[in-house]
């Protein structure tokens, strides 16, 4: 069974027992595994905390990755560079279990993507060292299809509706796949804009929820298994 040493970004932890987790990570090295931590939710000094299993946690691992599809387990762990805001602000909270359960649905890869990981990896610190962040979730959503190959087509954008099922621009509005009107206008503003001016979007709190909602049926026709994440509700009510 070979040791890897490999950065990766924790998507989430389930409890196993009265006493461990199951722990999902998208490796930097081996995309995506799943860990056994035994006894981890013991009192005890020293060793590995439950802290560093939060979600997007960034985290240095030397793990056992076998070959066969049984869990893997982690020989030593260390955190890269503590988060200082996203535990402690309940928006960037939300936001973060939010985009957890999103990355952990739709990213099942078990090899390597360095384009992926340093898109997550940046996107993920921006999030900690920025304020304005009414908008971060709507405009990483959409630049995260690039990653998963179905980013809108944007060759004949000056067209009045996009097509969410073949991802283009077109005129044929009656299709009832396509958005038009006020669903398109505000989808539309995502188009083109980096999370660096992703606080100059103008969006009411319902337009919000609209473009959230676009993007959902959008990821829901490209990803089979794609389901509403849990948090959603939550993450709504936040910005409501």
């Amino acid at each position: 069974m070979p040791i890897i040493t490999t950065n990766a970004i924790v998507l989430n932890s389930l409890k196993f027992g009265d006493t461990s987790l199951i722990v999902k990570c998208f490796t930097q090295q081996d995309g995506v595994k799943s860990y056994m931590v035994r006894g981890i939710l013991k009192a005890k000094k020293g060793g590995l905390k439950v802290a560093y299993f939060q979600p997007l946690t960034q985290v240095k691992l030397v793990a056992n990755h076998n070959t066969k599809n049984t869990l893997n387990t982690i020989k030593e762990i260390q955190v890269l560079q503590p988060y200082q805001t996203i535990y402690q602000d309940i928006v960037k909270q939300s936001i973060t279990f939010f985009l957890s359960e999103v990355v952990s649905n739709v990213i099942q890869e078990e090899e390597a993507n360095e384009d992926l990981y340093g898109f997550l990896e940046s996107s993920f610190y921006w999030l900690d060292a920025h304020e304005k962040i009414a908008n971060f979730h709507l405009v990483f959503l959409l630049k995260l299809t690039s990653f998963l190959g179905f980013y809108p087509d944007i060759s004949e954008a000056e067209k009045q509706g996009f097509h969410l099922l073949e991802g283009f621009f077109t005129d044929e509005t009656y299709d009832k796949n396509v958005i038009s009107g006020n669903d398109f206008f505000q989808f539309k503003k995502l188009l083109n804009t980096s999370l660096e001016n992703s606080d100059q979007l103008s969006f009411s709190k319902s337009e919000r929820q609209q473009v959230l909602q676009v993007l959902i049926s959008y990821y829901k026709l490209h990803i089979d298994s794609f389901r509403n994440p849990k948090s959603l509700d939550v993450l709504e009510a936040v910005f409501s």
